[in-house]
């Protein structure tokens, strides 16, 4: 899925986006059905009002009968609390159900999008996909929730009313099915231009969004750089073009409201004048003509109320079409239709076997170049080399995000195209050198490393990784809220976290983005000690920056411009390759 604006996006012409609510009603039928009863039991209830009112009149006032006129009264009344009660359970049933289908519509639609592959969120902002979660979804729960009643309600009154008026009169309501015509076109042909420009302003608040969340995520590096007055410019553009298009909306649709308005009372009046004339000319009672005027009046007020609703049924259209986009969306990594069986715990043994990679969003430029590696169970190799050279990629692809252009990756024998993501990623464990904390306490955050884990275990895996010490300093212990994204805790605190959730996941492939760059000389200390019991007997991957975690690895891979230019210990490749000897003078500090 692209990330287009509300100009370029092809927009729908109907409303068929609407069509895929029904998959997310059809779980919760039953009430649907008894929310469709009680419609027809208010429903009659509310047309039988005129008939009880043409009674009083031609019966009650005009013959002058108390009886007749009390025991209308008492028609009148009953038809009223019946209407009211089952009207408010209507309006109760289709509102939950409003509000269940919107909250599996969110849950749908994050469920998909969190199981798509990096390349999908090359192409997509995080704030477009966050303004589809809110915004497209609030304007679907309106429409599918009260919307959807009145909907329901107007509809239904409208064709009573039609009915009950061509049997109180067929001549005046022919006229009035001419007048709802006359209504009801200038409202479609609008609508079409309401569509679009919701379209456009939904986009417009999705920018607004994007650009939010890019620079709260980024707080620190705009105040370092004084951007303040920058940022705030862009987002106020940002948030003058979604107003501007929000305006044009509003226009076209206030103009959509007061032309049914106009239309809709015009008509009545038309109705009250041809219906007086046939009163005084003896063709129709005093008590027909209420009766008329009051069907008249249903039909009238159902008509406007569906014309009002005919912009936020376009809205909804539109969020809808953007919704479905997500839901529709397949990520480009996933599950063959028969993978490959992965034993709980592998040996580790990974084989790079001439593997061509080039990322989709730059497919002229080889991030990998025929890159062939074996790696034997247990082994600990560290990858070094030059910023670009293809290090971070390998555990991109062994983690199997992307797919290699050529070439295969290989675990234990299987080839990781043949496995399930998940099951392969269950092999691996990952310590980025950017760690990424939840807004959980710190015992929830270190728990992801392996959710069913006990308190116990999650506090050994502390212990382990040097940080149960500093935990158990923090105000409430392990029970701490960390804050959004770990603000609360210092570099080498995070990384500390990233290391216990490793241990605690006790994985037999073990990837290390440089686990103790962000450390302090005692903390690095401790972790590493921590870190060479745990990569005990299972393979090991380190892209390493320190001369300290090179020394001690079984091998040496050094990479430039994606290719593998040497392998080797340290002493050896000091002495034999230039390149490694330059970056371990200029990097690691030491030749």
């Amino acid at each position: 899925m692209s990330n287009q604006t509300g100009s370029d996006r092809p927009s729908a012409k109907s409303l068929k986006p609407l069509r895929t609510l029904w998959p997310f009603i059809t779980p919760y039928y039953r009430t649907l059905i008894a929310a469709l009863l009680a419609l027809l039991i208010a429903s009659a209830a509310m047309l039988a009002m005129p008939v009880a009112l043409r009674f009083l009149i031609d019966n009650g006032f005009i013959a002058q009968n108390m009886e007749t006129v009390n025991r209308y009264f008492g028609w009148f009344l009953a038809a009223t609390v019946i209407f009211s009660l089952f009207a408010a359970m209507r309006y109760y049933l289709v509102t939950w159900l409003g509000e269940r289908v919107v909250a599996d519509i969110r849950n749908a639609v994050y469920g998909r999008v969190i199981r798509m592959d990096p390349s999908f969120f090359e192409v997509t902002r995080t704030g477009e996909v966050l303004s589809r979660l809110t915004t497209d979804t609030t304007l679907v729960q309106s429409i599918s929730g009260s919307g959807l009643s009145i909907a329901l309600r107007s509809t239904l009154s409208l064709v009573g009313g039609l009915a009950m008026l061509i049997l109180t009169s067929p001549q005046m309501a022919a006229y009035t099915l001419i007048g709802i015509v006359v209504v009801v076109v200038p409202v479609i042909i609008t609508g079409r231009f309401i569509r679009k420009l919701s379209r456009q302003s939904q986009d417009r608040v999705a920018d607004t969004s994007g650009l939010a969340g890019e620079t709260l995520n980024a707080m620190q590096t705009i105040q370092s750089f004084t951007l303040e007055e920058l940022q705030t410019g862009r987002y106020a553009e940002a948030v003058r073009q979604s107003f501007k298009t929000a305006v044009k909306r509003i226009r076209l649709n206030a103009v959509l409201i007061g032309l049914a308005f106009v239309l809709v009372f015009c008509m009545l009046t038309v109705f009250l004048w041809a219906g007086s004339r046939a009163v005084l000319a003896g063709s129709m009672t005093p008590g027909q003509l209420g009766q008329f005027l009051m069907y008249a009046f249903f039909v009238g007020s159902s008509a406007t109320a569906l014309s009002s609703l005919w912009g936020e049924v376009q809205r909804a259209a539109g969020a809808m079409e953007r919704l479905s986009e997500l839901m529709q969306a397949e990520p480009v990594i996933r599950a063959p239709a028969e993978p490959e069986y992965l034993p709980d715990r592998i040996d580790g043994r990974i084989v790079f076997d001439h593997v061509t990679f080039s990322y989709p969003s730059r497919p002229e430029s080889r991030a990998l170049d025929d890159v062939a590696l074996e790696i034997e169970p247990g082994s600990t190799v560290a990858i070094v080399g030059p910023s670009g050279a293809g290090k971070s990629t390998c555990f991109q692809l062994l983690l199997r995000f992307y797919d290699a252009s050529s070439g295969t990756i290989k675990v234990d024998g299987h080839e990781i195209s043949r496995l399930d993501p998940l099951a392969l990623r269950r092999q691996i464990g990952l310590v980025p050198q950017e760690t990424v904390l939840f807004g959980e306490t710190a015992m929830e955050n270190i728990r992801y490393g392996r959710p069913d884990a006990s308190d116990e275990e999650v506090r050994q895996a502390a212990v382990l990784a040097a940080a149960d010490t500093f935990i158990q300093q923090l105000p409430e212990g392990y029970q701490t809220f960390l804050g959004e994204r770990g603000t609360r805790l210092s570099g080498g605190q995070r990384q500390r976290i990233a290391i216990a959730r490793a241990i605690l996941k006790d994985p037999p492939i073990l990837l290390l983005d440089e686990a103790t760059s962000s450390l302090d000389a005692e903390s690095e200390r401790l972790v590493q000690v921590a870190l060479e019991h745990l990569m005990e007997n299972r393979t090991t991957l380190v892209i390493a920056h320190r001369l300290a975690t090179v020394k001690k690895v079984d091998r040496i891979v050094v990479m430039e411009h994606g290719r593998i230019v040497a392998i080797g210990s340290h002493q050896e490749l000091t002495l034999n390759n230039e390149l490694y000897a330059r970056l371990s003078e200029l990097q690691f500090g030491d030749i």
